[in-house]
């Protein structure tokens, strides 16, 4: 097997294509052949040893995969050899095989295309998490997605769309708003043109949005929370601005609002029941056409760099995926 291994986290270029033996599964493990697997923000920082994981050296990044089951380990009964599954194990999927926990492992429906399925898990689940779980979403209500065009923010305003919401989506180009509207977005914000406030008082006639989520924190966070409605509640899933805000916390005496944290990983971990039936539900609605992941484009896994470079001009509009 082949992977892209990092010795030292120094960055992208401290990455090197590496020939290493291909291991076999031990028990409650699966060994995948991958034939697609998605970038996403935190691959960027893992290997900037920026990520708040951080494994042990050397790794092989690649959060999320998909491929075909290669061999089983004992105590393993819900896979099989030559089964198609997508994994979000967090490393190794920047690779031609990698070992995967079994229960890690979600088993694909005839149909559903590694591609699609490479990107899939992290982006839906997150989002599921955080408007259905965390946020409680109603049908009527407002939501408000910040970096709606990137991953989770196309997904945001798919599964909102589902749940029946009014979708405002706020991204930094008339080419990503567009996009936006493109997958169901009621309204769109340019704000690297529009005042974001005033753009958000006029959409929702002064009252603001219900729900925001927030996965691009920096400047955006307080004008945003100043923005929401009364009894509101603001996601916060992520910091793909760099910075964490520090939110003036009277605002939510004020409105009467919520600040609401999105971890799915520790969701996935602490609750797998519910879990497991938050992905049972995503693969139903992508069946049913209801959510089908945004691809920017694929790229050779060879071209790994160069996808790297690419995901930091945040040029990227929904996902990029490696394919072998």
């Amino acid at each position: 097997m082949h992977a892209w291994l990092c010795k030292n986290p120094t960055g992208v270029d401290a990455l090197t294509w590496t020939e290493l033996p291909t291991p076999q599964p031990k028990a409650g493990e699966v060994l995948i052949e991958i034939r697609a697997a998605s970038l996403n923000f935190p691959d960027l920082l893992i290997v900037r040893n920026k990520y708040q994981i951080k494994p042990p050296l050397p790794f092989v990044p690649g959060s999320e995969y998909a491929g075909v089951v290669q061999a089983v380990g004992a105590e393993v009964t819900h896979l099989k050899v030559g089964q198609s599954v997508a994994c979000l194990p967090g490393t190794g999927g920047f690779a031609t095989h990698a070992i995967a926990p079994a229960a890690l492992c979600m088993p694909l429906p005839a149909g559903f295309p590694h591609v699609d399925a490479a990107a899939f898990i992290m982006i839906y689940a997150t989002s599921h998490h955080a408007l259905v779980d965390r946020a409680q979403l109603k049908a009527g209500e407002t939501v408000l997605v910040l970096g709606a065009a990137g991953g989770v923010g196309t997904s945001a305003i798919q599964i909102a769309k589902a749940l029946g919401a009014r979708v405002i989506a706020a991204a930094s180009t008339d080419e990503k708003c567009a996009l936006c509207a493109s997958i169901g977005a009621d309204a769109t914000v340019n704000y690297g043109t529009q005042d974001l406030r005033e753009a958000i008082k006029r959409l929702t006639n002064g009252k603001g949005p219900d729900v925001i989520y927030d996965p691009v924190g920096g400047d955006l966070a307080e004008p945003a929370f100043r923005s929401i409605a009364w009894r509101g509640r603001y996601l916060v899933v992520g910091f793909a601005a760099g910075s964490i805000p520090a939110l003036p916390l009277n605002l939510t005496l004020l409105k009467g609002a919520s600040i609401v944290g999105v971890f799915w990983g520790g969701f996935a971990e602490k609750e797998p029941q519910a879990n497991a039936a938050a992905l049972a539900e995503l693969a139903q609605w992508y069946a049913q056409g209801k959510i089908k992941p945004v691809i920017d484009r694929t790229m050779p896994m060879a071209e790994l760099k160069d996808a790297y470079a690419y995901m930091d001009s945040r040029g990227v509009k929904g996902k990029l995926v490696m394919v072998n």
